[in-house]
């Protein structure tokens, strides 16, 4: 058995490779799927609404991630190897379903896929926030965030291109069997069991959210969360209905855009560690909010997909702060939990809109969506303002009073 708490490269390998699992899974969610229902010729509001209620897991992880903390003898390695089973075997069964005959059944298996992913994702951070140290937890965001995008960049990519000239259905089966794959690494770890009791996960909450820093970064996780949603399922559908692009070539562009997220994310990982959460996440607040508001006027594809990558490297910076700051603010007793619950909100806000943006851009169009969205960074601004730090906070540590 490996033993991660010798060498840190360990924490980091495991926590990306996982994340790279989750990766596929969003290729297939949120770029895959929706082209092949369009495909189908669902209309762009079926599309989003279908696509939104399959990952309610994600919005839901605060019912699931308490388990985990409740099983805590089990510890996380069982809940991640059994949700890549459950999400890769629902993959597999997609294959033999066609959304215009079945379209309930589909959208139950894609829900119970997405289910399973979701707890890979919760045991994963319960874990990393029992294992790390202040000062990791920033470079161990990143190397989730890291393979998670190297999994969307190859899901949107190689699977996307697999879809392209061997069938849908072949995508579905390349996905769930590299999320099986994946499984075969977390097998292979030594877990050490830190809990000793069951904690006492309702009283405990309680006392985390009544945290002034806890009640601002949830609130602020809604707003980032719609400001995030309005525009993250609308972008391949704006390809496809605007610029008229084909799977294989919205694959690709997409492709840039996790690519351009890992870098980001790599360099904020640091800088968050170095220098402090709230200012980093200041600055990449307006950075977004500039290059997301530059896509409305790009009028050709390749315009797109430089400002595309654009938006990527700051998204980067944006995630990995604000999952360090969540991570902070975290009672390791009750990681799974409390960080689920953080999770789940910003989750609710930007899959939840997503639902409906479909909607809203028929009656909005797709300049409108773009301006309301980016209008929110100034809400999550001012809130910002408002979250108290201190000095130590240079040392990977934000006060939570």
């Amino acid at each position: 058995m490996i033993d991660i708490s010798k060498k840190s490269w360990h924490k980091y390998f495991l926590f990306g490779s996982l994340y790279f699992a989750e990766g596929i899974q969003f290729a297939l969610a949120i770029v895959i799927i929706p082209i092949y229902l369009l495909d189908k010729g669902f209309s762009i509001p079926l599309v989003t609404l279908v696509e939104g209620l399959a990952m309610a897991p994600w919005y839901l992880k605060f019912i699931f991630g308490p388990t985990t903390d409740y099983f805590y003898k089990l510890g996380r390695k069982p809940f991640i190897i059994a949700g890549g089973l459950i999400g890769a075997i629902s993959l597999f069964v997609l294959i033999f379903i066609d959304p215009l005959i079945f379209l309930i059944p589909f959208m139950l298996f894609l829900f119970i896929s997405h289910l399973g992913i979701t707890y890979i994702d919760v045991s994963c951070d319960g874990w990393a926030i029992q294992i790390s140290k202040n000062n990791e937890r920033g470079k161990i965001n990143s190397a989730m965030t890291t393979g998670s995008l190297i999994g969307m960049a190859f899901g949107t990519s190689v699977i996307a291109l697999i879809a392209q000239f061997y069938g849908y259905g072949m995508s579905f089966l390349a996905g769930g069997s590299i999320i099986l794959l994946f499984m075969i690494y977390p097998s292979l770890i030594k877990e050490v069991k830190t809990l000793k009791i069951r904690p006492k996960i309702a009283s405990l909450l309680k006392q985390e959210f009544k945290k002034r820093n806890t009640q601002l970064i949830t609130i602020n996780c809604i707003i980032l969360g719609i400001s995030s949603g309005l525009v993250l399922f609308l972008i391949p559908l704006y390809m496809k209905t605007v610029l008229n692009l084909d799977i294989a070539q919205i694959g690709l562009i997409t492709t840039i855009y996790p690519i351009a997220f890992i870098f980001g994310s790599l360099l904020s990982g640091f800088l968050v560690d170095r220098f402090g959460r709230k200012w980093i996440m200041i600055i990449v607040i307006i950075l977004n909010t500039i290059f997301y508001l530059a896509l409305i006027f790009t009028n050709n594809w390749q315009v797109f997909a430089l400002i595309y990558a654009l938006c990527g490297f700051f998204d980067g910076g944006w995630v990995i702060t604000i999952g360090t700051m969540q991570m902070d603010v975290s009672n390791p007793k009750i990681g799974a939990t409390q960080f689920s619950i953080l999770t789940s909100v910003y989750n609710f806000g930007e899959v939840g809109i997503g639902t409906i943006s479909g909607s809203l851009v028929v009656m909005l169009g797709f300049v409108r969506m773009f301006f309301i969205s980016t209008w929110l960074s100034g809400p999550a601004l001012l809130i910002l303002y408002f979250i108290r730090s201190k000095k130590k906070e240079l040392k990977g540590g934000m006060e939570d009073p």
